[in-house]
């Protein structure tokens, strides 16, 4: 991991990510099929207050279709973010993510299989409910197996990329037996919030706020497990435990967000790699610059997603891997050049 000088203070970038995010979210509240004026959402506001939504088809479009789907992408951007944050502490490697650990292609295996159950033998409300299942049991095997070995953070990350080869292989199966539920499949595989309810919200953001509370608990010992498990014991840190909450943390996060919004690969990734960069290696400040980028990223992705090409929309999946695939081959680059620490 890079301990180089970071460019600009963590309380600035902190100030600066939730002035962007809170400029956006209203920005987005104007923007769609039906395009508001700021006056338009702040009546809306009123009349949500004031208990008078019902009356009003302008607030009814703000509160049950843009709000909900404002707060899911902000909370699922951080949850994920977070997310890549404790697999790269958990690895010790600045580009890992919560994708090679397994934990993603699980839950989507879970969604997938659930999908061709629906309305044989569980209602749809069941799917989500299965992929966050899968996600986690996925989880607790790698955790099984990293066990063993002498080197937790090598068997996590080996152990990892097996199982998740195995759950894309099934889910590939899955895609070729679809038949007529192929696109379906295929559209909720490429990651996207055009179903997102106030539900999906009020399951998203008591997560996504517990993980930030106990990752900000973690946050020094975190600093000092970059020095390495025996320096990290030598100076007091239960390593096995930091390991196992972390681990705790980037599961139920990954699995849950997966089984309410589909696969969004790169969040998670680019995220808090770049404010490590910026900000500095010290989790104290990273966690939260992490929470507030990764709501920024997605909400900017979904935002973009949902009225680029109105009336269509973009699986927000397909932006994120436009912007992080390039991203991450810059990273590559930056590495190769000697330039960041492992």
């Amino acid at each position: 991991m890079s301990c180089r000088p970071h460019w600009i203070s963590p309380r600035w970038m902190i100030s600066a990510l939730s002035l962007c995010l809170l400029v956006l979210a209203v920005t987005a509240l104007m923007l769609g099929p039906a395009a508001l004026s700021v006056r338009q959402v702040c009546q809306a506001c009123c009349h949500a207050v004031r208990g008078q939504a019902e009356y009003d088809p302008v607030t009814r479009i703000v509160l049950t279709t843009r709000l909900p789907r404002i707060l899911l992408a902000m909370t699922v951007g951080a949850g994920l973010a977070m997310s890549g944050l404790a697999a790269q502490t958990l690895l010790r490697n600045s580009l890992a993510s919560p994708y090679v650990i397994g934990v993603s292609n699980g839950a989507a295996v879970g969604a997938v299989a659930a999908m061709f159950l629906v309305g044989k033998w569980i209602p749809f409300g069941a799917v989500p409910v299965l992929s966050a299942a899968s996600g986690l049991m996925v989880t607790a095997t790698v955790f099984l197996f990293a066990q063993r070995g002498r080197n937790f953070g090598h068997s996590l990350l080996l152990t990892g990329i097996a199982i998740s080869a195995f759950c894309s292989a099934l889910t590939a199966g899955a895609l070729y037996l679809a038949g007529e539920r192929l696109q379906t499949l295929v559209f909720w595989l490429m990651g996207g919030l055009w179903q997102a309810t106030w539900s999906d919200v009020l399951i998203m953001l008591p997560l996504m706020s517990i993980c930030l509370i106990g990752m900000l608990l973690l946050a020094p010992a975190m600093n000092v497990a970059l020095a390495g498990q025996r320096s990290a014991r030598d100076l007091g840190v239960n390593v096995r435990r930091l390991q196992s909450l972390l681990l705790f943390f980037l599961a139920v996060t990954t699995a849950v967000a997966v089984s309410r919004t589909g696969v969004i690969g790169f969040v998670g990734l680019i995220v808090p790699h770049l404010l490590r960069l910026t900000i500095g290696a010290d989790h104290r400040g990273l966690v939260p610059a992490s929470a507030l980028g990764g709501a920024l990223l997605l909400l900017t992705a979904d935002t973009i997603a949902r009225t680029a090409a109105a009336p269509v929309e973009i699986p927000v999946g397909i932006l994120t891997a436009l912007v992080g695939a390039p991203t991450f081959l810059w990273m590559l680059q930056y590495r190769a050049g000697g330039r960041a620490g492992v």
